[in-house]
Order: C-alpha cells, then sequence, then structure tokens
C-alpha cells in the first residue's frame, strides 16, 4: 500500500452550493441529510455541528466514497486502520473462500478480519455515483 494513501471510512458525500458536504440518505428516499462543521446558511445547529435537510435534486452531485483493495487475490473494502493492521471486509460470494482467507464471519454472509497493512495490495479510494 502506498503510503500516500490513508484509507478511509465509507460514506456519502454530496456537492450543495458550490461546497463538498459528508452526507447521509434519508430520512426519506429522496431526501439527503448534509452535515458540516461551521455554521452555514440555512443548517441547523445539531450537537457540536450543523446539519440542513434537502432533496437529492438540489445537489450537484451525490457519491458513496469507499477504500477497496485486494487481500488473499480477493476484493475487500478497508474499513478501519490502527496499530493492529488494516480492518476489511470480504466482497465476493464465498463463504469457504472467506473463511479460507482467514476472515471470520460476523453476520449472515459477512466476513472480516483484520491483517497486516502490508498484505493487502491494490488500494485505492473509490467514488461511487448515486443515481
Amino acid at each position: 500500500m502506498s503510503a500516500e494513501i490513508t484509507p478511509v471510512a465509507s460514506g456519502f458525500v454530496a456537492r450543495y452550493e458550490g461546497r463538498t458536504l459528508p452526507a447521509a440518505l434519508g430520512p426519506d428516499s429522496d431526501q439527503v441529510v448534509l452535515f458540516s462543521e461551521e455554521e452555514l446558511d440555512g443548517f441547523e445547529s445539531a450537537a457540536g455541528y450543523w446539519r440542513r435537510t434537502v432533496t437529492r435534486a438540489d445537489l450537484e452531485w451525490l457519491v458513496l466514497i469507499r477504500t477497496v483493495g485486494a487481500f488473499g487475490g480477493e476484493a475487500c473494502i478497508v474499513l478501519d486502520e490502527d496499530e493492529d493492521g488494516l480492518h476489511i471486509a470480504y466482497t465476493g460470494h464465498s463463504g469457504q473462500k472467506a473463511e479460507a482467507l482467514g476472515y471470520w464471519m460476523v453476520d449472515h454472509g459477512a466476513y472480516e478480519v483484520v491483517v497486516p497493512r502490508e498484505e493487502v495490495f491494490s488500494i485505492r479510494v473509490e467514488r461511487i455515483p448515486v443515481p
């Protein structure tokens, strides 16, 4: 893994009125909640940050950001990084293959593991457009 790429948690990011802001989907299917660390016009205070609910039509764009890579020749998502290594999730469809690679089942069909950083290859940050 290149030292220039720092793994990031997955999350939504939106472009609204010329600003790029963290976002969350909902509460209704056509709504997006935008977040800011500073007070912005039209945003309301909420426990140390500011938020505003808008419709998807109000946004210039909405994307899902996630850090992905490969472990044991299989695709993975990087969930976190700490002194123990990278916390990754298996993105394949074979529970047997996941378990053979050392992943443990955290929920039905969901597998995760913590591995040394140098064992995860081809790490990159993906921007997936949300229609």
